[in-house]
């Protein structure tokens, strides 16, 4: 991808290249679930956050009647249609490394790594590697009354190899 491209807004999931074209493909959408919601009012990112939204997200809800997914299977769902277009234009043996991060949504643990390995597997890549970037700082905490699974203080790096032609 050109600088150019970054500001003209290229979705991940409609890239705008040819197939099996690609050496390498960096996934870093936004990852949680609070970008993805069916109401434009509680979307994550308001008020002195707005450049969070901004930046990571187009600002729209998803769409509760065209029956989206919603919260942590939305987050889901966009990798794994952005997977399933990196692995349309990447090379056999091309590259895509994927930052993610768990979560915890609807008081639900959810190892969104483990689910991208495995999902990913089925598309026709290979793990080859895994990084884990631990945070500086403490993770903030937003509504807690009683703290029920550990705050994440890390995110993880997934390489992958695309095994299989197009």
């Amino acid at each position: 991808m050109l600088p150019s491209d970054i500001n003209d807004g290229v979705d991940c999931r409609n890239l705008p290249y040819q197939d099996s074209s690609i050496d390498c493909v960096i996934l870093d959408p936004p990852y949680m679930e609070g970008l993805y919601r069916r109401k434009g009012t509680e979307l994550a990112g308001s008020g002195s956050h707005y450049r969070f939204r901004s930046t990571y997200s187009n600002g729209e809800h998803t769409n509760a009647a065209a029956g989206e997914p919603k919260y942590h299977k939305a987050v889901l769902a966009f990798y794994l249609d952005a997977g399933k277009e990196a692995c349309r234009v990447l090379k056999r043996f091309g590259m895509l490394i994927v930052k993610c991060q768990d979560e915890t949504s609807s008081n639900t643990q959810n190892f969104t790594h483990v689910e991208l390995i495995n999902a990913y597997q089925s598309l026709g890549f290979y793990a080859k590697d895994l990084f884990i970037v631990v945070r500086a700082n403490k993770p903030s905490v937003s509504r807690l009354i009683r703290q029920k699974h550990a705050r994440k203080n890390h995110s993880y790096f997934l390489v992958f190899e695309k095994k299989s032609a197009n």
